[in-house]
């Protein structure tokens, strides 16, 4: 027996998951491959994640209803943080587009880089508490969007 063979019959018996690994289909070439592990994805995702969970907590507080809340260190460091994540996923659309591939998401982190700062507007323009709250509602559904695109499993071209 070859020391390959028994390295190989070692490990699938101490390991159940290389195992199951060992019994999936190769991938097929060509096949798209999800980007989400690569660091500025991973980057991105954790990034969206946690400014998703400071808009919700602004939007359950009602923080964003106060008249300081738009001159306030939270709003200021959260609008400079979205601006970085906006220019994240414009990077991140153009390395997919140098890399022709993935067209569906390419084109959806351009356009999540170019609403977030047309959402973070519409907050600091709503006039009112209730178009605040929808205003908020709105940017914590993009923040999500753009987690969700990442780590949705990437599908073939059409």
């Amino acid at each position: 027996m070859s020391c390959g063979l028994a390295l190989t019959i070692a490990l699938a018996m101490s390991n159940p998951a290389v195992a199951l690994a060992a019994e999936q289909p190769p991938a097929a070439v060509g096949a798209p491959v999800s980007v989400a592990g690569e660091p500025l994805f991973a980057d991105i995702i954790a990034r969206s994640g946690a400014l998703k969970s400071v808009v919700d907590g602004w939007s359950a507080s009602k923080a964003a209803d106060d008249a300081a809340f738009f001159t306030s260190q939270a709003f200021t460091g959260f609008k400079t943080q979205a601006d970085a994540l906006a220019d994240l996923d414009m990077q991140g659309h153009l390395i997919l587009k140098e890399r022709g591939t993935d067209g569906d998401l390419k084109c959806i982190l351009r356009g999540i880089s170019e609403d977030i700062p047309k959402k973070i507007a519409a907050v600091q323009a709503a006039a009112t508490p209730a178009e605040r709250a929808v205003a908020l509602s709105e940017l914590s559904y993009l923040l999500n969007d753009n987690v969700e695109v990442i780590t949705a499993p990437p599908q073939p071209e059409v």
